[in-house]
């Protein structure tokens, strides 16, 4: 069992940039690959990035490819997503997920975070 809790989100103006992380709990958080979704108002929630247990393998929605990195510290059981190039169409609740495997954490996620809100100005 893992638990994830995000911070970092806030306000920022179009073109800025933000840094959400996921602290996770527990003493197995390598043994997950992680994810990043989020979720707009009457929307869907979305994938946004994932990276493997090791932090070698990476995938992006095409929607944030170029602009989104994701990362990990396997040391500090955090997973991070830095946000570039901001637009206001990536206001959302951002949430941390995690699965056991890399494919998986992108479609059905086992566990999820309680969400970061970032909102982006124009």
């Amino acid at each position: 069992q893992v638990q994830l809790v995000e911070s970092g989100g806030g306000l920022v103006q179009a073109g800025g940039s933000l840094r959400l992380s996921c602290a996770a709990s527990g003493r197995t958080f390598s043994s997950y690959a992680m994810g990043w979704f989020r979720q707009a108002p009457g929307k869907e929630r979305d994938f946004v990035a994932a990276i493997s247990r090791s932090g070698t393998s990476t995938s992006y929605a095409d929607s944030v490819k170029g602009r989104f990195i994701i990362s990990r510290d396997n040391a500090k059981n955090t997973v991070y997503l830095q946000m570039n190039s901001l637009k206001p169409e990536d206001t959302a609740v951002y949430y941390c997920a995690a699965n056991l495997v890399y494919i998986n954490v992108k479609v059905t996620p086992d566990h999820w975070g309680q969400g970061t809100q970032v909102t982006v100005s124009s």
